[in-house]
């Protein structure tokens, strides 16, 4: 990615706007009232605008960002340290650091590192120094009022760390309904829901074509999406094969003991899998073996040490992501994972996932139902309802939106491109 400085039909940003999510992060420039396509920031992926959320500290005590860290950390045979899901620990009080090699990295350093990554590739391109972001936001990181303050401001201080100086926000649902207002011909009431992989976030917005804003008449979320429901089948199918189950008793004790609730949950999380790499979870994980009651569960638990010491939370979870997709389309899917030492097979079934994520689903259209009520507005008051992100695929969900509203208002935005292609059009109302 090579800058074109001299090329007088570039334009010149003044201005990135930014989606850094849970999984993947995408960047326009925008500049003397201009805003560009959003950039191909990692030539490596499958789509070059989007920037996988991933970061790779090597065993070497190199950095890598995206697809280069997927490629690096097979590389170096699952090695160093991989990070994922940093933005679910903004609103978390009690995560304030992290051990990176020999030293201790505050969070929002870790995320600056990433939004600095984004910002260098993008000033490469450009052949400038861009100083002021706009960075979208979730309409809620937590329920609580302080966390989601401080979910804001650790962003804000990450983007500083990065190298911007002016750092605004704009919350991401209402970011896509900028994206969608360039496409209606006549006034609308829309709802937009944007499912992503850690929030699940509405705005209900009055729109008019060639408006230069948008009447926002409520903004809901709620931090469950995606990564919740890859995090009920690790726990009702896959986590046994990792000793959630396991029974040991401890040295002259004589009680029967399970692993402890706390492990269980880390293990179900996408984005806390990586804290079981801890040295004292890692310790108590050996002494937990030594004391296991059965060859079953010794196998089971060489099983989770395998995962944590080899760092395979992230293809696990992978796999996992896979099997939620193809029961999106089918009755029936298939989980197959396969490593040394370590071979998942299960068959799941539709029914059974819904089952599991009953309570997911409800929670994420209570909120829904709590916005539109806040907007002061009921469901038929609603012109259009307008889907995005990948989560809003899953059956159970979409069922829901459609019982509530019906299927002719139903429109799917572009899964990842909605909330970049509407923080573009707020930038470039910023930047002239």
């Amino acid at each position: 990615m090579s800058g074109r400085g001299s090329d007088p039909r570039r334009m010149t940003p003044s201005l990135y706007a930014i989606d850094f999510g849970t999984s993947n992060s995408l960047l326009v420039a925008a500049g003397e009232g201009k805003v560009d396509p959003p950039l191909a920031l990692d030539p490596a992926a499958r789509d070059a605008s989007v920037f996988r959320s991933v970061a790779c500290f090597s065993s070497n005590g190199e950095w890598s960002f995206g697809a280069g860290a997927l490629e690096r950390y097979v590389a170096d045979g699952m090695q160093g340290r991989f990070l994922r899901s940093l933005k679910r620990f903004l609103p978390v009080p009690s995560f304030t650091e992290t051990r990176i090699g020999s030293q201790s990295m505050r969070l929002e350093e870790l995320v600056g590192l990433f939004l600095r990554e984004m910002k260098r590739r993008a000033d490469a391109h450009y052949g400038v120094d861009v100083r002021r972001a706009l960075l979208g936001r979730p309409a809620r990181f937590a329920d609580d009022d302080a966390a989601d303050a401080l979910a804001e401001q650790r962003l804000a201080a990450a983007a500083r760390f990065a190298g911007f100086e002016t750092v605004e926000f704009c919350p991401e649902p209402v970011a896509a309904a900028y994206d969608f207002r360039s496409r209606i011909t006549t006034p609308q009431v829309v709802l937009v829901a944007d499912f992503g992989g850690g929030t699940s976030d509405y705005t209900v917005a009055r729109l008019a074509p060639g408006a230069s804003d948008a009447e926002v008449l409520a903004i809901g979320g709620v931090s469950l999406a995606g990564d919740a429901f890859d995090g009920r089948i690790m726990r009702h199918r896959v986590a046994r094969h990792f000793g959630s189950e396991v029974r040991y008793r401890v040295p002259f004790g004589h009680n029967v003991l399970t692993m402890p609730t706390p492990l269980v949950d880390a293990l179900c999380s996408p984005a806390d899998t990586c804290l079981l790499a801890r040295r004292d979870i890692v310790r108590f994980l050996h002494d937990v073996r030594a004391s296991a009651l059965g060859d079953d569960d010794r196998r089971k638990v060489d099983q989770l040490l395998c995962l944590v010491e080899d760092s395979l939370g992230f293809q696990v979870f992978e796999a996992i992501e896979a099997v939620k997709r193809g029961l999106s389309d089918s009755e029936q899917a298939e989980l197959h994972f396969e490593y040394p030492g370590l071979e998942l097979e299960e068959l799941l079934f539709r029914e059974d996932f819904e089952e599991y994520t009953r309570g997911v689903v409800d929670a994420i259209l209570e909120r829904l139902d709590a916005t539109v009520a806040a907007s002061g507005l009921d469901f038929d008051g609603i012109d259009l309802v307008c889907c995005t992100g990948g989560t809003a695929q899953v059956r159970a969900l979409s069922a829901g939106i459609r019982a509530r509203f019906g299927d002719e208002k139903i429109v799917r935005l572009r899964s990842l491109h909605s909330v970049i292609q509407g923080l573009g059009e707020r930038a470039r109302s910023l930047a002239v």
